[in-house]
């Protein structure tokens, strides 16, 4: 048995181009996976959430988490059929058709390679609100350096360097909630003592279903929390690093998944109670509320020390999406269809896509000129079509090209639970933004022209990796 090594034999580098190297276990796949998602990440994004889905929070990420799942289990069938680091993209080029694959893939990238950016600009947030005498570009250009040191240093590396963080995130999470329930166990929250204005006790079902609560508006909640489950999809981008890719990915993408969604809803059950109503009377900035947050659950020094670690849970997160928006383009320079000798450059000695990583780290320096709300909204666009195209991939896959059909097994698997996944991701592109709708579909028209000028107007087909080379 061969060892587990970030480095191919000598030989095999000497006789034939740099590769990527399969050197990742289901637990490393599944600490990036929570890397990337960020678990902390729920305290951003509850101010927006709570407005928007009319203060049920909870109720909004387990309709997210049920999309997620059963898209989830679409993955899984996908990455055993085509274990490529291409993701939904690779899916839709097989499945359905070259042309409804790149498309996937332009669109994804506006997911993928906004998510770095997500987190360098929450970074910025937390020094800024830490240093405020600071120039903000200060922080962007160092932690984006940071980043792509990090990634460069190859992917092993970036699983040792999100463990240790992960585990104390979600120590910090269990103590911040700790420190919630406590509260309204003693009868208190944001507001005082709960019974001198009306509040909800400790255990009630208001945070998930009230008289206020409407359809559209959690569904609303739902498709802005899609963004806080982006890790778990792009796992897949890991495919050709994975050990029993066909076995341990579809786990990993799953576990992933159900863990993150599981802290989400627990967590923001007590912040919804601890926060009734609406959240603008309690943050200042709706849209950026975790530092306020830590300041009215515990204190200055409780925020302070918090939001120190938030920075280094924020870069893990960072280091993770670079990690797969950088392995994404370099199968579509592999495949041709972008610049070959660029995107589908690997670096003999780190094995990384490592001019990728260069870009997505230029690119990330962007976010000095946007707004959290506006990229987030940005990412949803890309999730929302990598879902669904990977949901219509199964279909196309083994009910039409495999004829899958035979038995209500396979009903099960391959339609029944791609059609829900389908229409439950139909659901929250009923109420995406409009800005992120608009924009994206700026984007996809300018991959569609790109798209008409390297087939000669549609008349052939994009450019595929050849496997039979392997």
């Amino acid at each position: 048995m061969t060892a587990l090594t970030d480095r191919p034999p000598l030989a095999a580098s000497t006789t034939s181009p740099a590769r990527l190297q399969k050197t990742l276990l289901l637990w490393h796949v599944v600490i990036i996976g929570l890397a990337y998602i960020q678990p902390m990440t729920l305290l951003d994004t509850f101010g927006m959430v709570s407005r928007d889905s009319l203060q049920h929070v909870p109720t909004s990420y387990f309709v997210a988490l049920l999309a997620v799942l059963l898209t989830s289990l679409s993955y899984g069938h996908m990455i055993r059929r085509y274990p490529s680091s291409g993701s939904a993209y690779t899916y839709a080029q097989k499945a359905i058709h070259p042309n409804v694959g790149f498309m996937v893939g332009w669109s994804s990238l506006l997911d993928y390679l906004l998510s770095p950016m997500v987190n360098i600009l929450l970074a910025r947030i937390y020094l800024t609100s830490m240093f405020p005498e600071v120039n903000h570009w200060v922080w962007i250009f160092g932690l984006t350096a940071l980043m792509v040191c990090v990634n460069l240093r190859g992917i092993r590396f970036v699983a040792h360097f999100n463990g240790l963080i992960v585990f104390f995130q979600l120590l910090i999470i269990a103590i911040f909630t700790c420190m919630v329930w406590r509260d309204l166990h003693a009868g208190r929250n944001a507001l005082g003592a709960i019974a001198e204005h009306g509040g909800q006790g400790l255990w009630t079902l208001s945070p998930f279903w009230s008289s206020q609560a409407e359809i559209g508006a959690l569904i609303t909640g739902a498709t802005i929390l899609c963004f806080s489950f982006t890790g778990f999809d792009s796992l897949s981008s890991l495919a050709e690093e994975t050990h029993d890719t066909r076995n341990t990915l579809p786990k990993a993408i799953f576990l992933t998944a159900l863990i993150s969604g599981l802290i989400f809803i627990a967590a923001t059950y007590f912040l919804q109670l601890y926060f009734p109503g609406d959240p603008s009377r309690y943050f200042e900035a709706v849209d950026e509320t975790q530092p306020e947050i830590l300041y009215l659950v515990g204190g200055a020094l409780f925020k302070s020390v918090v939001l120190s670690f938030a920075i280094v849970t924020v870069m893990a997160s960072g280091i993770a999406a670079h990690a797969g928006v950088s392995r994404l383009m370099y199968v579509m320079g592999r495949d041709g269809v972008i610049h070959k000798r660029f995107f589908g450059h690997i670096s003999p000695k780190s094995f990384t896509p490592s001019y990728n990583i260069v870009l997505v780290g230029a690119v990330a320096l962007t976010a000095g000129f946007l707004s959290l709300e506006y990229v987030v909204a940005l990412i949803s666009f890309g999730a929302l079509t990598a879902f669904s195209f990977v949901n219509l991939s199964v279909l196309a896959e083994y009910m039409w090209r495999q004829g899958c059909w035979h038995s209500p097994g396979d009903l099960l698997r391959y339609l029944v639970t791609p059609v829900l996944g389908f229409m439950s991701v139909g659901a929250m592109w009923l109420e995406v933004e409009p800005s992120s709708l608009s924009s994206g579909l700026i984007w996809g028209s300018i991959g569609l022209v790109y798209l008409a000028i390297i087939t000669s107007g549609f008349r052939k087909t994009p450019p595929q990796y050849d496997d039979s080379a392997d």
